[in-house]
């Protein structure tokens, strides 16, 4: 179980990270509540999808909030506006394993937006050595949020339930 929420961690920073690696460049999603499917190969996390209840305010702080943490392990964190959306290049280093990856974003952040990420992760434990995955957030618009939720709650499988806002949680969430 502790091992399944590790990889659920690790797939919602990298929703996160692909979400804010450089958001006063990209656009602010419309507040409410966004359905986000990810689905990967080659890679040990699972396929599954999330919602977020999000506002302006969240999607601001989880770039001042989000940005200096993968400053910290990111030596290259790019983003361009392209003529059909952005790209961005990153290489990071998490626990030992060196990561670069190159994402395609597009979409108007108003009702959907599909972030298409490749990467190759070099070093770590046995079996990340080489790996290349792919990953596929397909994120989109549902309308307001329920009443039980606040902006910055993400609903995982299973129910387990967190607020982006607790940037310690999302720090122990990270591979060691």
């Amino acid at each position: 179980m502790t091992r399944k929420l590790a990889l659920l961690g690790s797939a919602a920073c990298l929703v996160l990270f692909a979400g804010s690696a450089s958001a006063d460049d990209l656009p602010l999603r419309k507040a409410g509540l966004w359905e986000m499917k990810l689905v990967t190969t080659g890679s040990p996390v699972p396929e599954m999808t999330m919602q977020h209840c999000t506002d302006e305010t969240v999607d601001k702080e989880m770039s001042n909030n989000v940005s200096p943490m993968a400053r910290q392990i990111c030596a290259k964190q790019e983003i361009k506006k392209t003529a059909t959306g952005y790209v961005s290049d990153s290489e990071c280093n998490v626990a030992g394993v060196s990561t670069t990856s190159h994402a395609e974003i597009s979409g108007d952040f108003n009702s959907a937006y599909t972030v298409r990420t490749s990467s190759h992760a070099q070093g770590g434990v046995a079996g990340t050595a080489g790996r290349d995955s792919t990953m596929t957030l397909e994120a989109k618009w549902l309308g307001a949020c329920k009443p039980d939720q606040k902006p910055g709650d993400i609903v995982m499988p299973g129910g387990f339930k967190m607020n982006v806002r607790d940037v310690d949680k999302l720090k122990g969430l990270l591979p060691k």
